[in-house]
């Protein structure tokens, strides 16, 4: 019984925060267009502000530690690829700009064999 109400309050909590969150940002972008007469860089670091603000609000909550965990995994998988050398990457760009060749000459041979076939069967000279 007690999970279900610390689960209930910390989803209120969160659906709190992600709004306090989507608060700041909006506000960020209403001073901007609210602040015409301010400098240029004065209202873009007003966005930014309110940008920072927002993500680190959304950071706290539920899904902003589910977000910081996804990151981190991928990070580490990110760090396990094999990435191919530079020779791997020619040929294997060579191979695919060779085969796309290969099937344009193929693609277009069919087709004018086709349309051979339907003019020589219907009787159309064009």
């Amino acid at each position: 019984m007690t999970t279900i109400t610390e689960t209930s309050e910390s989803g209120a909590l969160d659906i709190l925060k992600l709004l306090i969150s989507a608060g700041l940002l909006v506000g960020g972008l209403f001073g901007y267009y609210w602040y015409l007469e301010w400098m240029l860089p004065l209202r873009v670091l007003l966005v930014l502000g309110g940008l920072a603000a927002s993500i680190g609000v959304a950071a706290t909550s539920t899904q902003g530690h589910r977000m910081r965990a996804f990151i981190q995994g991928s990070r580490i998988e990110i760090r396990k690829v094999i990435w191919p050398t530079k020779q791997e990457t020619m040929q294997t760009s060579i191979a695919v700009f060779v085969f796309t060749l290969v099937m344009a000459v193929f693609f277009w041979a069919l087709d004018s064999g086709l349309l051979w076939l339907t003019r020589t069967l219907v009787g159309s000279t064009g």
